[in-house]
């Protein structure tokens, strides 16, 4: 009896051997769920705050930085302007000085505009004179900055700035023909003429006197003072 009864107990032991693990159950209060639960949120809760005001202190840190920068930009700005006031302050006439430069330029090319540099001239109709011929008179008129020259009284000849009279003398008949072809030909020159020649005598003898003329041209102005292209 007492080894079927061992027999018996090893076989119920087997059996409840073989069927597993018991199912658990939790047997704590809701109360102390729900209060494990808060305090698992309170953690994130807490990490996130953490977190939070880490960003807020490093962003509080990164404007400090970068308002310190632009504050030393401005302090900088601000003492390059002052400077450049002081400099400008110290230059303040040189526009006034420049205008008048401007004004003393531009009156100075409308005064000389009419220039011509008559020595070149008269040493070119001297050296055009017939041989044996002197000049007696000399008269020049011609046009002016405010005033423009006198139109040509004869329609043949060339319009100019002014006109050069002169009275000659010879002691023999000069080739005016030749003479007047040597006038046209100087540069600034046009439109030379040469009256009759006229038999005069004085004390000295006779002598044959002509009286002449010749056009100046605008290719005679000297320019001298004219702005060159590229200047001012």
């Amino acid at each position: 009896m007492s080894a079927v009864t061992t027999s018996q107990r090893r076989k119920g032991g087997a059996a409840l051997t073989g069927t597993g693990a018991l199912p658990q159950v939790n047997l704590l209060p809701p109360e102390v769920r729900a209060a494990r639960g808060l305090r698992a949120t309170k953690r994130w809760l807490g990490l996130g705050l953490v977190a939070t005001l880490a960003l807020c202190v490093a962003g509080y840190g990164a404007a400090l930085i970068s308002g310190g920068l632009a504050d030393a930009e401005l302090t900088d700005a601000q003492a390059r302007t002052g400077v450049l006031q002081a400099e400008q302050t110290q230059y303040a006439e040189v526009p006034v000085v420049l205008n008048a430069l401007n004004q003393a330029t531009t009156a100075r090319q409308l005064g000389m505009s009419t220039e011509v540099q008559w020595k070149p001239y008269i040493d070119a109709i001297a050296a055009v004179l017939p041989e044996g011929v002197s000049i007696d008179t000399f008269t020049v008129t011609g046009a002016t900055p405010m005033a423009a020259a006198a139109a040509p009284t004869d329609p043949l000849q060339a319009a100019g700035m002014g006109s050069i009279q002169f009275t000659t003398r010879s002691s023999t008949i000069p080739d005016v023909a030749a003479w007047v072809d040597a006038l046209d030909s100087v540069p600034g020159f046009a439109s030379a003429w040469a009256g009759a020649a006229t038999l005069t005598s004085d004390e000295t003898g006779a002598y044959y006197t002509v009286s002449s003329a010749v056009v100046v041209t605008s290719d005679a102005f000297s320019l001298r003072f004219e702005q060159v292209e590229g200047e001012g």
